[in-house]
């Protein structure tokens, strides 16, 4: 209609030109609109004459220049659709223009344009001056420099403004230049040449714009992108975007490309940038037909990756092998198709949204390996080290498939090991160490996770021995050990060591290292959590050195001689005397020396004495004479024997000898079979006895004068204390003729301290040698009594200076701070400003070793003092002193950092039972304020437990509890109060509760006061607290996936056993959530029911368990498989079960209702078994109670229905019931009567059932030759039969035979299989319990701390019932196919999303409006308009959207175009209102809109059931038709309906008046389109 209007104007106008003259004056925006058809047509038409040709030309200079580029700089700005509507006119008019003027306008235009971008004005108005003019550009240097100006732009970083100005660049300027065919090359070159290319997804928007241009459909010599390797990159560059629009504009060119080349079953081939390997893109006619399949292969794959859903996606995978199959040459061996192109696909893969996607991603790759024969892996290893190991820094991937059991290696792990050794094997040798150490440093190069590193560790760690890695390698090495401290996991962090450590014992290339990089990479392994004496890796570690003894790189020490060091033995020697040498200063440093190097030096000194004495072993030598570990030790033997006599040796060497000697005898707490057989071990304590008495005397001599003047000297105080413990314990192992010596040691040194400490000092302001030395002899003191707590075989608390010592504490004033002196010494105030302890740090300290003092004595004397009879404070009794000290205890955790409070808690444990009854609130406050230390630490690993324990011990304390219960007062509410605090804690730490239930039960169970009564006494504390043991038999959280993880790879490093140095090296923790559990059964199992207190207990636990299932079952939290209700569900009857045997008649009497009662319920399958499995014992053990179970089925069938299976079930056991009844015939009689009346049940299952225990029931009428039932023998018998005998597949028959082989049914037998395995691991694991509720009997042996009686005998399932496999029959239909479909290695058929791209180009117009433009994205020429505006429900409207979309609909109109931010539209439309054109009509501007429609040739159709209304099977849809949609409650109004053309209704076969307006729609738009195909087919 608009081209008749304009011809017409056109026609009557006359002169053109001043028609567009006055079309253009003034420009808005319709009349921009007119001035473009204008132009349209004069360009379109004849040549003119000249003369009207010449004044054509000039109007179109004058528009352009004085109409279109201001109106072009006007809009640049705007944000109105008016505005924005004329400048979009007005770029069109522009180019017209241009083709009617030529190159002249073109040429002023350019010049313009350029000028203004040089001069910062606004880039989008010059670019679209550009875009009109570069088409008819002819001057070679202004198109030189149109096409620099367009790259400079495009390869322009930065947002907003710049992104904009780019990407019109891309869209419109450079495909504009494309089509110059001077500008073509410069243009190609500057997207793709080698130096500053622009982002790919500009040059792919650019490319995608130029296709025509670089991928000519027809024959001629223009530009080919085919042949070009750099297009070929920046398409798979593209391939692998993050952008969808970037990846659709690649997957575009490769279409193109393919097309091109099949259609032309052309000759090409192009080669990669180096020459080397196959080509990145060729093409062959005699191969058409194969190349086809390939591609056409890889397409559907990339595109089916877009999907994003794990579903679709994993049925096409298998055909990545086929790929691989068409890639690779069987005759030559070689690649076809270049392996980027199957790198792209997985790189697509790892970075999938879908993690599920992902995981299966890196799953393929590695087993690529395994199973394809794969030729020379070119760039594979960038690949690796790059996009592959980025994706395994995932920790979620390493979890364990459902198949598989705990403790076992998860699928990633094994194929990670499988593939590094394969790959390895097929890598070059001279490119092994470059891929393993790059590698390696990517396992620094970010923050890896403990799984990750740990399994990259362990897969380094089982690449068969090759010596490929260097000094580089090795600190790559001890870089990664870092990186695992960061993890709290211990066990994790060790187990990634000891991996480490073998892969540089297998991987290094000992001649290109040296021993002390050797020793360097040592020391950053730690002993306690890996590198420990006696473990596997020690001995392996030593064997390696042995063997490649004398191999290491040679090095020269720096003496005067430049000896070559070259065994092992010389760098130990060479080690230990440079350690020891001390260089000659001007003054004595202050400072304590780093203990790194004593480290060192201990750690190999032990090291070469084991590779020593392993080479005496090997060489048979009967006697080991230590030749080398004597040279060792000598120089340090040297320097200690004069430490007593010598008094000018250097500090610093006294330091370093010292802390020697303390790291060596510190290795007598490695674990080791048996001390004295360790012959390394013992010639270290024999030589090092030598001078102790020369120890002894320096340190006396240090400790007790004035030697220790500075807060630095405080550091060599405690390595001089540290160091006296470890002296005792020598001479104790070897000698004890040394004793008397250690003995008047310690009566000088406590002699001395408490002197020092009496001294009173006049000065006003203290100095600081004064207070560092009272700091000093409190720290000695403390040394004193903890040598004496713990080393009582010493017999030091026979010498005097104990009683001066407990007589001096016992009258010290507690919390005594020292005060700060004002005044530093000249000479020590270096030391002062840089040492690391302030002051307040040293005041805690003297105040802590108070406290340890006085834990001293409180512990072994049950009054406090002998003293204080004689004090002036000996008419108070020892109640009121102990409340005194606890005062002073709450003052000291106010004043004390949270590390130093152990003591304090100790003390508190002795104090609170002798005041709780006289200071009750006092001892309240004790308790909360202890609460609050030990809470605030539960975020910090080293100090948390220690103080955790120490304040279990005191609330928990066995005299506390009992004192408490008696009373029943405040005390007593406050210690439940902890427990449940303490409960809820151990749900977000785990381990606390395994704490306290610990200590409990050990003393309740296990007191250790040896009395008559304690037992009793202590055993009342369970009753009086029986909540802890409750809620300990249901303990346990459900946990999210990350902490089942975790808990799956510590249980697969425990199973490793001594395989892994970490399980024999970190001590175990027993923080399993598990032992809580384990803990509170195996207490229970100790019980006695004969003792009067143990029964009441377990009948109380029994009543309260009971209570919390049915609390549990009436609450109103969903009741779902593995729900956390039903794991306490589960958790409840499991411990019911336990306690079944311990119960007496009279008890279960009184409460076997409760339990029948349980069994009405809707239970899970696993608890549904557990309450069989306890009426049945209890049955079995009084069938006096069976009326009972009669009772049971004569509710009636609405109470029965949901719970009549389980009473069905206990009769299939009725043998074992009835095993110990003389009088069975009565019991099988009423049996029978109730059997068959629900043989007859309309439900299937329930019959199924019946069935099962009336065959059970029968075959025992049989045996005992019942009478009275011969009258139903037929019927039963036939009946029988009849099940039997079912033909046919159907359900009923297989389902018939899966009942009856169902473990409970067929294997299980309640008394046989009664067992602590079959209760909580076997039953949960057979009825599909979560794994995590599996606890194995291991668990129960591991935890020592309560002992089960030895009469004990329940501990194992029988075998038969442990080889079994979960089989529900209830559910074994279910994706009974799936295993066949699995193991297909190719499906037969695969989903495949239609994505259209032939009659468009993506990105192509960038006139049009985002949604515009998008619609031009792989859409039909459709003509078929939707309009939604009276749809007011976003769900509606966003599924119409995507339909809309779907079939291509030229637009879909709305209401409001606020709806698209809806996230309920955006759900349902699924990015669809991208890719369609929306446009927004009000409905109140639906009649002006439907008669615009009309006047431009559409149909109007109204979706509506009328009186005239089509019938929609009989009605033919226009070409231009116009879809009108109703509201969802009201229809079309009738003020609508008269503007239709006509009504259109989808036939209805139901009673249901109308469809949902979404599903209406849908009908019709496909019905239209169906018919649009069809007409096109036929014209075709």
């Amino acid at each position: 209609m608009e081209v008749v209007l304009a011809d017409a104007l056109l026609a009557r106008g006359g002169d053109p030109g001043a028609l567009l003259r006055a079309v253009a004056a003034p420009l808005s925006a319709e009349r921009a609109e007119a001035l473009r058809l204008l132009l349209q047509r004069l360009s379109a038409g004849g040549p003119a004459p000249p003369g009207e040709a010449e004044a054509l030309r000039r109007a179109a200079w004058e528009v352009a220049l004085e109409r279109c580029r201001p109106l072009l700089r006007g809009g640049e700005a705007a944000g109105s659709g008016e505005r924005l509507r004329a400048a979009r006119a007005a770029r069109g008019a522009l180019g017209l223009c241009v083709r009617l003027c030529g190159a002249p306008l073109a040429a002023r235009l350019a010049r313009d344009a350029l000028a203004e971008l040089a001069a910062g004005g606004g880039a989008e108005a010059a670019v679209e001056a550009l875009a009109a003019a570069a088409p008819r550009l002819e001057e070679p240097a202004l198109v030189a420099r149109c096409v620099a100006a367009a790259l400079a732009l495009v390869r322009e970083e930065g947002e907003g403004e710049g992104e904009a100005a780019a990407a019109l660049v891309a869209g419109r300027l450079l495909p504009a230049l494309g089509g110059n065919g001077a500008a073509l090359p410069r243009v190609w070159e500057g997207l793709l040449g080698a130096g500053g290319a622009p982002r790919a997804g500009r040059a792919l928007l650019a490319l995608s714009a130029m296709a025509d241009a670089v991928l000519p459909r027809g024959p001629g010599p223009g530009l080919d992108a085919r042949l070009c390797p750099r297009f070929w990159r920046a398409v798979q560059q593209g391939l692998t975007e993050r952008d969808a629009l970037c990846r659709k504009r690649a997957r575009y060119l490769l279409k193109r490309a393919l097309d091109l080349s099949g259609g032309q079953r052309a000759e090409l081939r192009c080669d990669p940038d180096g020459g080397d390997g196959p080509s990145l893109f060729w093409w062959s006619a005699e191969e058409n037909e194969r190349l086809l399949r390939f591609w056409e292969t890889y397409i559907l794959i990339m595109e089916t990756l877009e999907g994003n859903q794990i579903h679709v996606i994993k049925p096409v995978l298998p055909k990545l092998n086929s790929l691989y199959e068409h890639a690779i040459s069987g005759e030559k061996g070689c690649w076809l198709f270049h392996p980027s192109w199957h790198m792209c696909i997985y790189k697509r893969m790892f970075e999938s949204e879908n993690k599920i996607l992902t995981k299966e991603g890196i799953l393929h790759f590695l087993e690529l390996y395994e199973t394809k024969h794969l030729p020379n892996p070119l760039g594979f290893s960038e690949f690796i080290i790059g996009p592959l190991m980025d994706a395994l820094s995932e920790s979620s991937f390493y979890s364990r498939t459902p198949g598989q059991l705990m403790g076992a290696c998860p699928p990633l792990g094994m194929r990670l090991q499988k593939f590094l050794a394969t790959y390895l094997m097929l890598l070059p040798e001279e490119e092994k160490g470059s891929f393993l150490l790059k590698f390696i440093q990517k396992m620094t190069s970010r923050h890896w996770c403990a799984v990750p590193i740990l399994f990259l560790s362990m897969a380094l760690a089982s690449i068969p021995a090759c010596k490929v890695l260097g000094t580089e390698g090795l600190h790559a090495l001890r870089d990664v050990l870092q990186c695992t401290m960061i993890t709290h996991q211990i066990l994790l962090r060790g187990a990634a060591q000891c991996y480490l450590l073998q892969t540089a014992m297998h991987l290094i290339d000992v001649e290109k290292v040296s021993l002390p990089e050797v020793s360097s990479f040592l020391l950053s392994l730690r002993p306690e959590e890996s590198l420990r004496r006696d473990t596997v890796l020690w001995m392996e570690l030593c064997s390696w050195l042995q063997v490649n003894d004398r191999c290491f790189r040679k090095l020269t020490t720096s003496d005067l001689e430049h000896q070559e060091i070259w065994s092992l033995g010389q760098y130990v020697r060479s080690l230990v005397g440079e350690y020891l040498k001390t260089p000659a200063s001007e003054r004595e440093n202050c400072f304590m020396p780093d203990w790194f190097e004593a480290k060192l030096v201990a750690t190999m000194i032990l090291l070469a004495a084991d590779v020593e004495q392993m080479r005496n072993k090997y060489s048979g030598k009967s006697k080991i004479e230590w030749i080398e570990l004597e040279t060792f030790l000598n120089p340090l033997l040297d320097v200690l024997v004069k430490l007593g006599s010598n008094a000018y040796i250097p500090t610093l060497k006294t330091d370093k000898s010292l802390q020697l000697l303390l790291k060596l005898l510190q290795t007598r707490s490695l674990k080791c079979s048996n001390t004295q057989d360790d012959g390394v071990l013992v010639f270290i304590w024999k030589s090092l006895i030598t001078p102790v008495e020369s120890v002894l005397e320096f340190i006396l001599r240090r400790l007790t004068t004035n030697e220790l003047s500075t807060v630095g000297d405080l550091d060599r105080c405690d390595l001089y204390l540290a160091l006296i413990p470890e002296i005792v314990n020598l001479c104790l192992q070897v000698s004890w003729k040394k004793l008397p010596s250690v003995k008047n040691f310690i009566l000088s040194l406590t002699n001395a301290s408490i002197h020092n400490l009496q001294e009173s000092n006049c000065e006003k302001e203290p100095k600081l040698k004064e207070q560092i030395k009272k700091v000093a002899s409190m720290a000695s003191l403390t040394a004193v009594c903890e040598i004496m707590d713990q080393k009582p075989e010493a017999h030091l608390e026979s010498l005097p200076s104990v009683d001066a010592l407990k007589r001096f504490i016992s009258f010290s004033q507690l919390n005594e701070v020292l005060k700060k002196p004002s005044y530093i010494e000249e000479e020590s105030s270096l030391c002062e400003e840089t040492t690391s302890q302030g002051w307040g740090k040293i005041v805690a300290r003297y105040v802590c070793d108070q406290w340890i003092c006085l834990r001293f004595i409180l512990n072994p004397s049950p009054t406090l003092s002998q003293g204080y009879k004689e004090t002036s404070e000996m008419s108070l009794s020892t109640v009121e002193r102990s409340r005194k000290i606890l005062e002073s205890a709450l003052e000291a955790l106010t004043i004390l950092p949270s590390d130093q409070v152990l003591p304090v808690f100790d003390c508190m444990k002795v104090l609170v039972p002798k005041v709780l009854d006289s200071a009750e609130s006092l001892c309240i406050e004790a308790f909360d304020l202890a609460w609050k230390i030990v809470s605030s630490l539960s975020n910090t690993q080293i100090i948390f437990w220690s103080n955790l324990k120490a304040f279990v011990r005191f609330v928990f304390d066995t005299e506390v509890l009992a004192v408490a219960a008696s009373a029943k007062g405040q005390a007593y509410a406050k210690i439940k109060e902890i427990i449940f605090k303490l409960i809820d804690m151990s749900t977000t730490k785990t381990g606390v509760f395994n704490v306290v239930l610990s200590h409990c039960c050990q003393s309740w169970i296990l007191p250790t006061v040896a009395e008559s009564s304690a037992l009793t006494n202590a055993f009342l504390n369970a009753g009086n607290y029986c909540e802890l043991i409750t809620e300990a038999c249901v303990f346990g959280t459900v946990f999210r996936r990350d902490q089942r993880l975790i808990q799956d790879v510590h249980a697969f490093i425990e199973n490793l056993g001594e395989k892994c140095a970490a399980n024999a090296v970190t001590e175990s923790t027993n923080r399993d959530d598990h032992y809580v559990r384990v803990c509170a059964i195996k207490f229970l199992c100790s019980l006695d029911g004969s003792n009067i207190l143990h029964k009441t207990f377990m009948e109380d636990i029994f009543i309260k368990l009971l209570d919390k299932d049915e609390l549990v079952s009436t609450s109103r939290t969903r009741y779902y498989a593995n729900s956390l209700h039903h794991r306490i569900k589960n958790r409840v009857w499991q411990t019911l079960l336990v306690l079944l045997p311990k119960l007496d008649q009279n008890f279960l009497c009184a409460t076997l209702h409760r339990v029948f009662q349980a069994g009405f319920g809707n239970n899970q399958a696993s608890v549904k078994y557990f309450i069989e499995w306890i009426i049945i014992l209890s049955l079995h053990k009084y069938p006096q109670f069976l009326n009972k179970l009669w009772d049971c089925f004569s509710y009636d069938e609405e109470k029965l229905k949901t719970s009549i299976c389980t009473f069905l079930s206990v009769l299939s056991h009725l043998d074992i019931i009835l095993q110990n009844t003389s009088e069975k015939k009565p019991a099988l009689k009423k049996a029978l009567i109730v059997v068959l009346r629900w043989c007859f049940n309309h439900n299937f299952s329930v019959r199924l059932y019946s069935l099962v225990a009336l065959k059970k029931i029968w075959g025992m009428c049989k045996m005992l030759h019942v009478e009275e039932f011969e009258a139903l023998t037929p019927v039963i018998e036939s009946s029988l039969q009849q099940v039997e005998s079912m033909h046919g597949t159907g359900n009923a028959r297989r389902n018939w035979q899966r009942i009856q082989d169902h473990f409970f049914f067929a294997t299980f037998h309640p008394l046989e299989d009664y067992s602590l395995e079959t209760i909580f691991y076997t039953l949960p694991r057979l009825s599909e319990l979560a794994e995590d509720e599996w606890i194995s009997l291991s668990k129960f042996e591991r935890l020592t701390d309560i002992p089960l009686p030895p009469a004990f005998q329940w501990y194992r399932s029988r075998t038969e019932l442990l080889d079994l496999k979960p089989s529900d029959w209830s559910q074994q239909d279910m994706g009974s196919n799936s295993v066949e479909t699995d193991s297909q290695t190719e499906w037969t058929d695969v989903q495949k999303k239609i994505i259209p791209w032939k009659n468009s180009t993506p990105s192509l117009d960038l006139e049009m409006v985002f949604q515009d433009r998008a619609a031009k994205l792989g859409k039909s020429n459709s003509r078929l308009i939707v309009v939604a505006s009276l749809i007011d429900k976003p769900t509606n409207l966003g599924g119409l959207c995507r339909t809309s979309e779907i079939f291509g609909a030229s637009a879909l109109v709305v209401g409001s175009l606020h709806y698209i931010q809806d996230k309920q539209f955006q759900h349902l439309s699924v990015s669809a209102e991208q890719w369609l054109p929306l446009v927004e009509v009000k409905p109140s501007q639906l009649v002006d809109y439907l008669q615009q429609k009309k006047t431009e040739g559409y149909t109007i159709i109204g979706v509506e059931q009328t009186a005239k209304s089509f019938d929609l099977t009989d009605y033919c849809f226009p070409e231009k038709s116009l879809l009108l949609l109703g509201n969802e409650h009201e229809g079309i109004p009738a003020n609508l309906i008269h503007h239709l053309d006509v009504c259109v209704e989808i036939p209805q076969q139901g009673i249901i008046r109308s469809l949902n307006v979404h599903v209406s729609g849908a009908l019709l738009i496909w019905e239209y389109t169906r018919q649009q195909v069809i007409k096109q087919k036929e014209q075709k």
